[in-house]
């Protein structure tokens, strides 16, 4: 067979690649996954009764961004992870600058406290279920998560589900911000970045079974 006959036939066929269908999976769906997590804090947990005053206050805002700044750059983490042969790259530096923020911030906060305030500020009033709660919320948004990863193709699948599961992980603690009472960066610093690796690690084991390919 002559080279241009078997390019003709390798060509016949061929689609168009459509590079959007990854983004319209993902947006289908994060906003289902996000809104199960909401759903569960609301019936499990509840929202906390002072939602509306402490809104106005910049702390719950910088709550609220600490996790929202780690789902971006984890998002951007998983799309490049998601392409064959790419690495993370500089995207694992964006998923580390919030968690280094809010150390420096939670640093800056003990610093100026008295000695006997330190503790309660780290332990807060719910240490012991924090994280374990962030897991629990996790779950929506992690199968959702996962399940849009699947339209990927990542050659390092282990990295790529540790990404995804962090992404899934910070939208749920998005979503327990409006329970949780803890106003302290020193809290959230170990408590919220407990509660987000753990997800993180457990999709580091699931990726190489869950996003095969």
């Amino acid at each position: 067979m002559k080279t241009d006959d078997l390019i003709t036939l390798l060509s016949t066929g061929v689609t168009r690649v459509d590079h959007k269908a990854v983004v319209r999976r993902f947006a289908r769906a994060l906003p289902l996954g996000l809104a199960g997590s909401l759903l569960l804090v609301a019936i499990v947990f509840g929202v906390r009764h002072d939602l509306m005053d402490v809104a106005q206050t910049p702390i719950f805002w910088a709550k609220i961004a600490f996790p929202l700044a780690v789902a971006i750059a984890a998002a951007l983490t998983v799309s490049r992870l998601g392409r064959p042969g790419v690495r993370g790259g500089y995207a694992w530096a964006l998923v580390a600058a919030p968690f280094v923020a809010v150390w420096l911030a939670g640093w800056a906060t003990l610093g100026t406290a008295l000695p006997a305030e330190r503790l309660p500020l780290m332990l807060g009033l719910s240490w012991r279920t924090c994280p374990f709660n962030i897991l629990l919320l996790s779950v929506p948004t992690f199968v959702a998560v996962f399940w849009a990863a699947k339209g990927l193709a990542p050659t390092r699948p282990r990295l790529a589900g540790a990404a995804a599961g962090l992404f899934a992980s910070a939208l749920a603690t998005v979503a327990y911000c409006v329970h949780c009472p803890e106003m302290s960066p020193a809290f959230w610093s170990i408590w919220y970045a407990i509660g987000m690796l753990i997800p993180a690690m457990i999709g580091a084991w699931l990726g190489p079974r869950l996003l095969r390919w």
